[in-house]
């Protein structure tokens, strides 16, 4: 029961809740991540953990019935989130994996604190003691249960938020080169009026 109200609240938390600042989101971010149903899920899942498999497989592993793993196959496409493509050694069969953008996608909503949503079900002010006591708790729990070997979906958003890191430190290294070629070249445009200014000088 407790674990199923944790989830609840982290799925909150990841769809954007009432409890989050709302904003429309501007051009390049992501969508708020839709409710996945149970069935759903569990094709994710096994997908994650397999990826490039077919249908079949899918549904030999997840024991749920082949039209509903493929109904959730085109859902799951049909929201960015899978990406299906022939098998080069079998057309007729379809071979399923995360698209590139969702453990990005999933990895940014992760930095999402839970703080408001734990403080809105306790009915406590955000920030206050009992609040802060739960996350210390959770926090303890969770590094106590930590698996020593991550599995491939742990894998697979650790990876994605480190290539987020990486594109972060790129793109201040960018930036940072940008403003001093920008500032070379006024150096370079005074120099020049400078020695405009002198020779016109010299002229007169």
């Amino acid at each position: 029961m407790l674990g199923r109200q944790l989830t609840k609240i982290g799925e909150e938390v990841m769809r954007g809740s009432k409890t989050q600042t709302s904003k429309t989101p501007t051009a390049g971010e992501p969508l708020e991540a839709p409710f996945m149903p149970t069935g759903p899920s569990l094709v994710l899942r096994d997908v994650f953990a397999n990826p490039g498999s077919s249908i079949t497989d899918i549904t030999a592993r997840t024991g749920l019935p082949q039209s509903y793993v493929s109904e959730s196959v085109a859902r799951l496409r049909g929201q960015g989130i899978v990406q299906t493509s022939a098998d080069p050694a079998d057309g007729r069969r379809t071979l399923v994996r995360v698209s590139a953008q969702h453990p990005r996608t999933v990895a940014a909503k992760g930095t999402a604190t839970v703080d408001a949503a734990l403080a809105a079900a306790l009915g406590e002010p955000d920030g206050g003691a009992a609040v802060t006591k739960i996350i210390g708790t959770l926090k303890a729990l969770a590094d106590q249960l930590a698996p020593e070997t991550p599995g491939p979906i742990r894998r697979q958003l650790d990876q994605a938020r480190q290539e987020q890191l990486d594109q972060a430190r790129q793109e201040q290294l960018d930036q940072a080169r940008q403003e001093q070629l920008d500032q070379a070249r006024q150096e370079q445009l005074d120099q020049g009026r400078r020695e405009q200014l002198d020779q016109a000088r010299r002229e007169v």
